[in-house]
């Protein structure tokens, strides 16, 4: 429900709240005081496109804002939940149209994309009489209003959720199928995998021991060198350490005769020289181990260019070779399921295509006999509604197969959707003799204000939108048929909040609230004002509205009078 309209800046209005109540609300006024502009506002706030146009002349920015109390289950706060905005304290839309800065949308203060706030908003009001966001011009929407009217929504969600089930096996056995097709390719790649990496044997840190060993091999010569030299200049040569070493040794020895005390510098002496012997046997039992045979070398860069192509073919390093090597061995005895799997499958999408056609045949037969009742209502309302030579009516077709259409989303030549199998159109002649139209077709704002108010009071009960306005409902008629119009509408909002735009007094008399919209010019600029009426303003309102700007006696007592009725 539409609790508050805040529009500033916006065409000839400056700044205008409204507060709106549940039940029928009457908006009167002259021509051309703005009530098209509030009508415009709403659209805005509806997801409708802005236009710097709209901005009042000498005003950078227009501003328009809606406070919607939604209940917490209902649509819209579910598909604003959704999208991350709150509203545990209502729904608040604002939309900021600029001159320079582009338009912005907020949803609960956060911006918002035009996007998501028609998602958030299509739930929460329709506008009757123009064509923008009138859910009952939409004919996706005809199916799902003939459902809700023939109680058959459960059935409906039925096929629904069969259909949801049916998607992901079929694409399920379109992969099996995919692989199946190619599965002789497949296995001898995979035991290609097996083999090349199998035959090669890498062991984890292979690579970088080879390249160690590569390393060592090609410089050989050098270390070759640089160890015997050592062992020359610790051992073998004249003036080598152990030489220089052992004479120190003795001479330490001959002077501990004289000093005790130098005769652990001594034994030290001999130790070191034990030590330097060590080391020697360690370098020439290094030099044995140096391989200057080249074909080893060969050998080793062999090997080394065996594992770096593995590396590059199977993920850069032989761990990932190892687990290429694991992977292959997985999806090789995976292979071997893929029939069984493949029977599995298709004994369950057999199992479902049979119960969704089931349920879909059922679906459409109802939905036939339903709108042979759902005509029947509706020519009665608009028979009411003094529009007793117009001829409605539901056109339901199947949704027709394409040649890719899979059989198993199909029935006999019609398509299966979550919707079920079927089309519906409403179509509507206003006139006797003139074939029949989609209602979307239709031209006349009056007429379709009250073709919408049939279609309304029929889906009364089951219509989700919280707030309905109408626009033009009043045209082109008058005295009792303006009577009846009124008396629907305020049935109408028994079950619906109702914001109503009328010039018709007939009309105007049903209403629970009514706000008076004016036209005043002050400091040379022309604004819009609105004021919620009083019991005696609404009388002289109406009196208004029955005898023009001057208002008798006799337009008072009539006012009264209507309104007592």
């Amino acid at each position: 429900m539409l609790k508050e309209l805040s529009i500033r800046n916006f065409a000839i209005i400056d700044d205008l709240q409204i507060q709106f109540d549940p039940g029928l609300t009457i908006l009167s006024g002259e021509t051309g005081a703005g009530k098209s502009i509030i009508i415009n506002a709403v659209n805005l706030i509806l997801g409708s496109r802005a236009s710097a146009e709209m901005i009042r002349t000498g005003a950078d920015s227009a501003e328009i804002e809606a406070l919607f109390d939604a209940d917490p289950e209902s649509p819209p706060a579910q598909a604003a939940r959704e999208a991350g905005y709150e509203t545990a304290e209502g729904l608040l839309v604002r939309r900021v149209i600029s001159r320079t800065e582009g338009n912005r949308v907020f949803i609960s203060g956060r911006l918002a994309t035009l996007q998501v706030l028609s998602a958030v908003t299509d739930n929460l009001a329709s506008i009757s009489g123009q064509h923008a966001h009138q859910g009952l011009l939409k004919e996706d929407q005809h199916l799902l209003m003939l459902d809700r009217f023939a109680g058959l929504l459960p059935l409906r969600e039925t096929v629904a959720a069969l259909h949801r089930d049916l998607l992901p096996l079929l694409k399920r056995l379109g992969d099996l199928e995919a692989r199946q097709a190619r599965q002789a390719e497949l296995i001898e790649l995979l035991e290609f995998q097996q083999r090349e990496i199998a035959a090669a044997a890498p062991h984890s840190g292979e690579d970088r021991e080879l390249e160690q060993e590569r390393l060592r091999l090609k410089n050989t010569a050098t270390l070759c060198e640089t160890v015997e030299r050592g062992i020359e200049s610790l051992y073998g040569g004249s003036g080598s350490a152990i030489e220089q070493l052992t004479r120190v040794r003795r001479d330490l020895e001959k002077m501990a005769r004289l000093d005790p005390t130098l005769m652990p510098t001594s034994e030290t002496c001999a130790e070191v020289a034990y030590g330097i012997e060590d080391l020697v046997e360690s370098l020439r039992a290094y030099l044995k181990t140096l391989d200057i045979n080249a074909g080893r070398l060969e050998a080793v860069e062999e090997r080394l260019d065996l594992l770096n192509r593995l590396k590059r073919k199977y993920g850069g390093s032989l761990e990932a070779v190892h687990e290429k090597l694991n992977q292959s061995t997985a999806d090789l005895a995976a292979i071997e399921t893929i029939a069984v799997e493949m029977t599995a499958v298709k004994t369950h999408l057999c199992e479902l295509h049979a119960r969704i056609e089931k349920q879909a045949v059922a679906l459409s037969r109802k939905r036939r006999d339903a709108a042979k009742r759902f005509t029947a209502q509706v020519a009665d309302e608009l028979s009411r509604l003094k529009m007793s030579g117009t001829q409605f009516g539901v056109e339901l077709t199947p949704i027709p197969a394409g040649a890719d259409t899979d059989p198993l989303l199909s029935v006999g030549s019609s398509a299966l959707s979550e919707s079920g199998m079927d089309r519906a159109v409403f179509t509507i002649s206003p006139n006797v003799g003139e074939s029949l139209k989609p209602l979307a077709a239709i031209a006349s704002g009056g007429e379709l204000s009250r073709v919408v108010l049939a279609l309304k009071s029929i889906l009364a009960a089951t219509e989700s939108v919280g707030t309905i306005v109408f626009d033009e409902v009043d045209a082109g008629i008058g005295g009792a048929v303006a009577e009846v119009v009124g008396h629907q509408l305020a049935e109408l909002a028994r079950h619906h909040q109702v914001i109503c735009i009328t010039h018709l007094p007939q009309i105007a008399k049903f209403g629970d609230h009514h706000f008076r919209i004016s036209k005043q010019v002050a400091e040379g600029r022309t604004r819009t004002a609105i004021t919620r009426l009083t019991s005696e303003g609404r009388t002289r309102e109406i009196a208004r509205m029955l005898g023009g700007e001057k208002i008798t006696r006799v337009a008072l007592e009539h006012a009264r009078e209507l309104l007592q009725k």
